[in-house]
């Protein structure tokens, strides 16, 4: 076993002992509060990021950590880190608060502003997406499933179009039209990449605002089962690179013989 592939088993169990912190406060009564952007946050965030950020610097002492929960860090400090765990203790507080089971705990691991690990959980049905450089990417079922490996698919005839539940856009819709006819399902959080990396949607389409922790584990999934993301110039999205943690808009993409951006009109 690599050190990578280690440590991406060590992380598995620490998402797991997050996920359960956040079904105790899921399952009883919890407040909300709103951050200086207005994005929701519940004591849930908290308690997953706590398990997280300690679990982290235990198993990784020398490796900084970025969250979103504390990602105040500075960009002076932050530019000279090469390698770095960046985490979102809970992708998806909005679908939290609407109790409908889409949200995910994401914890990446990046190096030259990549991700090389990613592990995505999500606490209610307890699957788990991860993805290792260089080894593929899998889905454990539950907790002590056998990991099951996945991979993208070939480009549909009538594409399947992964959307998000709280972000549609009417630019979305009007870019969408250009594919013809496609079929959206919806979903919120990281569970988008994660459909199209195991094959279930043809790609994902992201003009809105996200943050570089709202991506990074999940882009190492999907890269990991054949697919990638891309900004709308067809570069790679890269994490660090700058004083914003926003990311610029992207298509995370399953079959990547197929021009998506020229298909959207981009």
């Amino acid at each position: 076993m690599s050190t990578l592939e280690r440590i991406g088993q060590e992380t598995r169990g620490l998402a797991r002992r997050a996920a359960a912190a956040i079904l105790e406060i899921y399952a009883g009564s919890f407040g909300v509060e709103s951050k200086s952007d207005d994005s929701p946050l519940t004591a849930a965030d908290m308690a997953s990021h706590k398990i997280i950020v300690e679990g982290l610097h235990a198993l990784t002492p020398d490796i900084p950590v970025l969250s979103e929960e504390s990602a105040d860090i500075g960009w002076n400090e932050r530019k000279g880190w090469n390698r770095y765990w960046l985490v979102d203790p809970l992708d998806g507080t909005r679908e939290f608060i609407k109790r409908n089971g889409e949200f995910t705990v994401n914890i990446a691991l990046i190096e030259d502003h990549s991700p090389v690990l990613g592990v995505v959980l999500t606490p209610v049905s307890g699957e788990l997406h991860f993805g290792v450089a260089g080894e593929g990417a899998f889905l454990e079922r539950a907790p002590g499933a056998m990991p099951q490996p996945i991979e993208t698919r070939k480009a549909a005839r009538i594409p399947v179009v992964a959307g998000s539940r709280s972000h549609a856009q009417e630019r979305t819709g009007a870019m969408l039209a250009n594919l013809g006819e496609h079929r959206m399902v919806s979903m919120g959080s990281s569970l988008k990449f994660c459909l199209v990396a195991r094959g279930e949607a043809d790609l994902y389409l992201r003009l809105g605002p996200t943050s570089e922790w709202d991506t990074a584990a999940a882009q190492c999934v999907l890269a990991e089962a054949g697919g990638t993301v891309l900004d709308m110039q067809g570069n790679l999205l890269r994490y660090n690179t700058k004083e914003s943690l926003l990311n610029p808009e992207f298509v995370a993409i399953g079959d990547v013989s197929t021009n998506w951006l020229k298909r959207l009109g981009a």
